[in-house]
């Protein structure tokens, strides 16, 4: 293997790690909590809710402090080091909690150990992803580092997401998530530990809270990105965390069978993820991402007449195609942004976007918490003690018509932004100026 190729391998397998402990936080923490522990699915709502609140003020913080630091080890090393272990044994109590414990009680539980483990995440990521356009710096090296650390990604979900409720029917969701959040805290360490950065020089200028969180503020792609893929990680986290339902209470099937629904979107991702990399390649970026988005959605049109499992298989695969397309291109996207915002300012603050870009991807939560409560209103579903009347409608509602409207929202917004024009500017700028000197 090539230096450039086990550089590569370092950085992207660091994905397969810090995704198995927060796909099982994500995913299974409402079925968890509602079907096998008898919380309501507004608690959970609630706890979605305030989550999303909390991660807002977290983030740029995480991002902000990484950005300053300097030491020996670099600027992300300690704290992805700090931030791991910490993760791993709040997914591990989040999932085993005390028997015998009241109602009441449970909620703050789950509540405490939920945020916890996520803002601990939060610090993971915004830390391993503010590495990414450091160490890779040109268009060809990322689409190809993206492609294979979205590929490790694909596998931790199928481990994570798809295996889980067969191995968690076996041994249990407690020792499921004690495997889970080993595995994964110990193939962080191992990116932390082996990926090199960029040094960092003690006399480079800091960047400053205010102005970092002003230069945010006015910046019209980072907003319209963010919301675009705001939009669409809560079309994808509703539906993965449905999926238990649908297969429960639309498809009238065990609840193990979930995992050859979730399996074939992950293992039809991970296949298809090289061949929008190429994609990428040849036609950039933008037009890209957008055609990802628009199959996504219409994928999940098609979700909403299966009323087979044989039907429901053959969406699942449709669902895994889009899905590839856009994980394959929006970190390029993200990249950009930061190359922009370091050209502007003549600053290194990779740290404080990855980790704001990483809390417009989590405003995903309140649609979610959202879309929970919702079926309660609407539906009448409250626990699967009191699945009310119509569980058939709301687990269609919660995988198929909320998914629709956000990624049509999300699809909306990928149009409002595009840097090969401005690139072109750029570059015709020049030959213009030139040609009304010489005329």
């Amino acid at each position: 293997m090539s230096a450039s190729r086990f550089k590569s391998f370092n950085y992207a397998v660091g994905m397969f790690g810090t995704s198995i402990p927060i796909n099982m936080l994500k995913t299974y923490a409402t079925y968890f909590y509602v079907d096998k522990m008898g919380l309501t699915t507004t608690n959970v709502a609630t706890i979605l809710f305030i989550y999303t609140f909390i991660d807002a003020a977290d983030n740029p913080i995480y991002g902000f402090f990484s950005d300053r630091t300097r030491t020996r080890w670099g600027r992300r090393r300690p704290w992805l080091v700090i931030s791991t272990p910490l993760m791993v044994l709040g997914l591990i109590f989040f999932y085993n909690p005390p028997a015998n414990i009241s109602l009441m009680s449970l909620f703050y539980y789950a509540a405490f150990f939920f945020i916890f483990t996520g803002t601990l995440d939060s610090m993971v990521n915004a830390n391993y992803g503010a590495l990414f356009p450091e160490l890779f710096t040109t268009d060809a090296s990322r689409a190809a580092t993206n492609a294979l650390r979205q590929a490790f990604q694909l596998v931790a979900m199928i481990i994570s997401i798809a295996l889980t409720p067969m191995v968690a029917s076996a041994i249990g969701y407690g020792t499921t998530s004690i495997i889970y959040g080993l595995l994964g805290g110990a193939v962080i360490l191992y990116m932390a530990l082996t990926s090199r950065e960029v040094p960092v020089r003690q006399e480079e200028e800091k960047p400053a809270l205010w102005h970092s969180i002003k230069s945010l503020l006015i910046n019209r792609k980072f907003w319209i990105a963010g919301l675009a893929n705001a939009f669409y990680s809560a079309a994808m986290a509703l539906v993965m965390a449905a999926v238990p339902f649908f297969v429960k209470y639309a498809l009238e099937l065990p609840e193990g069978q979930a995992t050859f629904l979730l399996a074939p979107v992950l293992i039809v991702a991970v296949g298809c993820v090289f061949i929008w990399a190429a994609l990428v390649r040849k036609f950039s970026v933008i037009p890209v991402w957008r055609a990802a988005l628009g199959m996504l959605g219409a994928a999940f049109v098609a979700l909403y007449f299966a009323r087979s499992f044989a039907a429901a298989l053959l969406c699942s695969i449709l669902v895994g195609f889009g899905f590839s397309g856009v994980i394959a291109t929006m970190d390029l996207i993200g990249a950009k942004i930061m190359d922009e915002d370091k050209e502007k300012y003549q600053l290194r603050r990779e740290g404080i976007i990855a980790s704001a870009l990483g809390f417009m991807n989590r405003l995903n939560g309140l649609f979610v918490s959202l879309a929970f409560l919702l079926v309660s209103v609407l539906y009448g579903f409250e626990s699967g003690e009191m699945p009310g009347s119509q569980p058939d409608s709301a687990a269609r509602f919660l995988i198929t018509l909320f998914p629709m409207a956000l990624m049509a929202l999300s699809l909306a917004f990928s149009f409002f932004i595009d840097f090969r024009k401005e690139q072109a500017d750029r570059q015709a700028s020049p030959a213009a100026a030139a040609g009304g000197g010489n005329s």
